[in-house]
């Protein structure tokens, strides 16, 4: 499973992007407008933390299939390196998405709340597909039976387009959707966060560090100085 980050908090990405194993970055329209500064800018300076060959992904929001065309050679004009554009799968989209991939300009199909809406993408050619799990969930439907129900149809016709999960308010639906053998996922910097915290964890590690001390003294922190 691949992991990105879904933010424009250049904090919260730097941090992660230094701890954690990341892949890149996710942003929409909203996440982008919550940091208020130039989005331009904003992207470039993304691009500065996570490097050039990590994946930057950046949604257009014209209305028309030429419109989103035009906005996704736009940003792979003003934002260097391994830039993925977000295309809302609706008709427009769609056409939008067959267009991209005539181009060669990857795309992920996003706002995903079937399995059928991610199997017209595929086929359209969007390298990625992105069902939001939570949002599914709030709608009295499952985001992880239609993540599976995505990922067995692409397996049943052999397309290529891999699952990008989306949307998701706590560790067990990232770990569900991983399960149902999603390739990729992005998820809020705060649930990242909580993948390896565990309070047995640390209060194992202070047992071990207090033992260790115990017999070799108490200014002993570490390996190298408990020669």
């Amino acid at each position: 499973m691949r992991l990105y980050i879904d933010s424009a908090d250049l904090k919260e990405i730097a941090f992660l992007n230094e701890y954690y194993p990341i892949s890149g970055v996710t942003t929409n329209p909203s996440i982008i407008v919550k940091e208020n500064r130039p989005y331009l800018e904003l992207l470039t300076e993304i691009r500065g933390i996570i490097g050039e060959e990590k994946e930057l992904f950046v949604q257009v929001i014209g209305d028309t299939a030429e419109e989103m065309v035009d906005e996704a050679k736009f940003i792979n004009q003003q934002i260097s390196g391994n830039v993925v554009v977000k295309v809302p799968v609706t008709e427009e989209g769609l056409k939008a998405i067959k267009l991209l991939s005539e181009e060669n300009i990857p795309s992920l199909a996003t706002t995903i709340y079937t399995s059928f809406q991610a199997l017209m993408a595929a086929m359209a050619g969007a390298k990625y597909v992105a069902p939001y799990v939570n949002r599914i969930d709030n709608l009295t439907g499952s985001g992880v039976n239609v993540t599976a129900e995505i990922v067995e149809l692409f397996a049943s016709y052999h397309l290529s387009t891999e699952v990008l999960a989306a949307s998701f308010k706590n560790v067990q639906q990232v770990h569900d959707v991983c399960l149902a053998g999603a390739q990729t996922a992005t998820v809020a910097p705060d649930i990242i966060k909580k993948f390896i915290a565990f309070p047995s964890t640390s209060q194992d590690v202070a047992v071990f560090k207090k033992e260790w001390q115990n017999v070799y003294g108490s200014d002993k922190t570490n390996l190298i100085n408990s020669k």
